[in-house]
């Protein structure tokens, strides 16, 4: 049975808190709606930061191929704008019960590396990170700053650097949907969180898991595509609702 618990202080259903308690592995999947309670645009905004451009002039191989200049340099504005940008407690708050569940992994659409500024260590991102580059051509990745007066640099292979995000038309990073899947049809707990749910192949990761038995916990502030097939839907933010958890959780494992 569905239970909808609203923002403010939550009452976490005893069912839900008794399979949280007994939980071993858990997997929780987060979206744009987590980054936007730190203050970063959702794609969906409409005076975000996609609101000037279609897709098609900064997202997509094509337009990297035809203007590689301006994608960088917009790119580079983005980071530079993430740089001013906190975890909140929502990021917080799932980077401790990293810390309490025996298995724990967190699987991110977000490319922002907040989860990993917050302390998340187990952490799969589904669409890149946008604090990385990797070469057009040869696909090398480069975890660190490029310093380079030619815009955008180049690899040593000769190939121009790009954002190692995925762009549209192109495929999740290698072997990482194929672990997400196999995480989520193994969890005993699922969480989606900030999410809309309908952006494939993520939005197919809570199904997965709850085909398999897992019981699936949806956190955000409305409903959304899969709010009548999840175990548990808590509407609200969350960076008020994940630290209201946490402290649930710590309650019961401390009775134990």
């Amino acid at each position: 049975m569905q239970a909808v618990s609203t923002s403010g202080i939550q009452t976490f259903s005893p069912l839900f808190l008794s399979r949280m308690k007994s939980a071993k592995r858990v997997v929780a999947l987060t979206g744009a709606g987590v980054s936007a309670e730190s203050g970063i645009s959702t794609f969906r905004d409409p005076q975000g930061l996609w609101a000037n451009f279609k897709p098609e002039e900064l997202a997509t191989p094509e337009a990297f191929r035809k203007n590689p200049k301006m994608v960088w340099e917009w790119y580079a504005w983005r980071r530079e704008k993430i740089k001013e940008i906190k975890p909140n407690p929502g990021h917080y708050a799932l980077a401790e019960m990293e810390k309490i569940f025996p298995k724990f992994t967190l699987i991110t659409q977000n490319v922002d590396g907040l989860h990993h500024q917050a302390g998340s260590q187990h952490v799969l991102e589904l669409h890149g990170n946008l604090c990385r580059n990797k070469c057009f051509e040869c696909e090398k990745v480069f975890s660190e700053a490029i310093e380079s007066e030619q815009v955008p640099p180049r690899c040593d292979c000769g190939g121009l650097l790009r954002p190692d995000v995925v762009w549209f038309g192109e495929l999740l990073p290698e072997g990482v949907m194929d672990k997400s899947y196999e995480l989520s049809q193994n969890c005993d707990l699922f969480f989606s969180i900030g999410t809309s749910a309908v952006v494939q192949p993520a939005a197919s990761l809570p199904m997965y898991a709850k085909r398999s038995g897992a019981y699936v916990v949806e956190i955000n502030p409305q409903p959304t595509e899969i709010s009548y097939l999840v175990d548990e839907t808590i509407l609200g933010k969350s960076g008020e609702v994940l630290p209201q958890l946490l402290f649930a959780l710590a309650q019961h494992h401390s009775q134990d």
